[in-house]
């Protein structure tokens, strides 16, 4: 079985660039507090690291 992150919103989006809003969006977060497991791969690794100040992420 591959590996999964576990992607948490833990910051609004309110004042951010458009582009990381579009990124947030694209992970599938909608609310504060918001978790999913996407696979760990580059793709998700790269956007993860766009908006890594309003995420917090876990392997798993």
């Amino acid at each position: 079985m591959a590996n999964k992150l576990k992607i948490t919103l833990v910051r609004s989006t309110i004042g951010t660039k458009p582009e990381h809003r579009k990124t947030i969006k694209a992970l599938g977060l909608r609310k504060i507090r918001q978790t999913v497991e996407k696979p760990d791969n580059p793709q998700m690794r790269g956007m993860v690291n766009k908006v890594r100040h309003l995420v917090e992420v876990e392997e798993v």
